[in-house]
């Protein structure tokens, strides 16, 4: 039944990634400017509203989407668990980077109460997901193992 239809779902989980990797790499840069500019109440209040709305309006429904929909694919294609290391390396991935998603939204919150990281630590904080994205990529298209 769900193979019918698999094409719709695969469509639905890629584009379902696609906005939650642009939460996960937008939401650590407004990070850095809210750490930079942490003294500039006005710019402050403006870049917390845009954390929250991109966080919880755009972020939690997109990684929720992702999980379904990729719960989906994996129910439809028998036998994918066993078609190498790739895809329970990929499954490790989106694991780290579920993680990755929760504490976006424990540094979001930290830095409603002080700045207690610097700007240079968010930029650095920003480049997790682009390498797991590559790496998820690569395993994906290329099945390596």
């Amino acid at each position: 039944m769900l193979q019918d239809y698999y094409d719709y779902i695969k469509v639905f989980h890629i584009a379902s990634v696609i906005t939650w990797m642009a939460m996960l790499f937008y939401l650590p840069r407004l990070f850095v400017y809210h750490a930079e500019q942490y003294n500039n109440v006005a710019f402050r209040n403006v870049v917390e509203l845009q954390e929250k709305r991109l966080y919880y309006a755009i972020g939690y429904p997109a990684m929720i989407a992702v999980l379904i929909s990729g719960s989906l694919i994996t129910l439809a294609v028998p036998g994918i668990m066993k078609s190498g290391g790739w895809i329970h390396a990929k499954f490790t991935l989106v694991l780290l980077l579920l993680v990755y998603h929760f504490c976006c939204g424990f540094y979001r919150k930290k830095l409603l109460e002080s700045c207690y990281k610097s700007g240079r630590f968010f930029r650095i904080f920003n480049e997790i997901p682009t390498l797991f994205m590559l790496i998820i990529v690569y395993l994906v298209v290329l099945k390596p193992f």
